[in-house]
C-alpha cells in the first residue's frame, strides 16, 4: 500500500488487516503503546482517555461525513430495521368495506355494511358495525431500513505520516 497517514481509513476487498493496520472494528488501544494515534482519535470512539481508546467500529455501519444537520464526529445512529409508528404514516384514509347485497338478507356478504334493504332491518346508526368494517391494517412487524449493500472490510493505519493541519 501507498505510504498513509496515521489514523487514515481505507475499504479493503480482503478479510484481513495488514501490518501496520487494524480492522474498524471497535477494539480498544494502549494509549501507552499507541500515543501518536491516540493524539488523534482520542476518545472520540470509546475508551477510558486514561489508559485506552477506541478505534472506530464500522461493523454494520456507513460512515457519513459531519454535516450541518448537527451529526458530529464519532457519532452512532440509524437502525437496521424500523416499525413505523401511527405518528410516522402519512395521513390518508380507507375505503370501507361494503356489500351490494340489500340489508334484506340474512347474513350479507361478509358481514360488511350492506346496501338498504327491508324496514326490518332498519337504519338506526346507533348499531355497532363489524370490526372487519373497520379494522386495523398493517402486521405492526419492523422492516427493512437499508439501501442496498456491498460487505467490505474497513481498516486503519496504525502507522504512517502524522497529519498536519493547514
Amino acid at each position: 500500500m501507498s505510504m498513509q497517514f496515521l489514523g487514515e481509513i481505507r475499504r479493503v476487498s480482503f478479510n484481513f488487516a495488514p501490518r501496520g493496520w487494524a480492522l474498524c472494528d471497535g477494539q480498544i488501544m494502549s494509549i501507552a503503546q499507541n500515543q501518536a494515534l491516540f493524539a488523534l482519535l482520542g476518545t472520540t470512539y470509546g475508551g477510558n482517555g486514561v489508559t485506552t481508546f477506541a478505534l472506530p467500529d464500522l461493523r454494520g455501519r456507513a460512515p457519513i461525513h459531519p454535516g450541518s444537520n448537527g451529526i458530529e464526529l464519532g457519532e452512532v445512529g440509524g437502525e437496521a430495521t424500523h416499525t413505523l409508528t401511527a405518528q410516522e404514516m402519512p395521513r390518508h384514509t380507507h375505503v370501507a368495506q361494503a356489500s351490494s347485497s340489500a340489508a334484506g338478507t340474512a347474513t350479507p356478504q361478509g358481514a360488511y355494511w350492506a346496501a338498504p334493504g327491508e324496514p326490518a332491518y332498519g337504519t338506526d346508526a346507533s348499531g355497532t358495525m363489524t370490526a372487519s368494517a373497520v379494522g386495523a391494517a398493517g402486521g405492526n412487524q419492523a422492516h427493512e431500513n437499508q439501501s442496498p449493500y456491498l460487505v467490505v472490510n474497513h481498516i486503519i493505519a496504525l502507522t504512517g505520516v502524522f497529519p498536519s493541519r493547514n
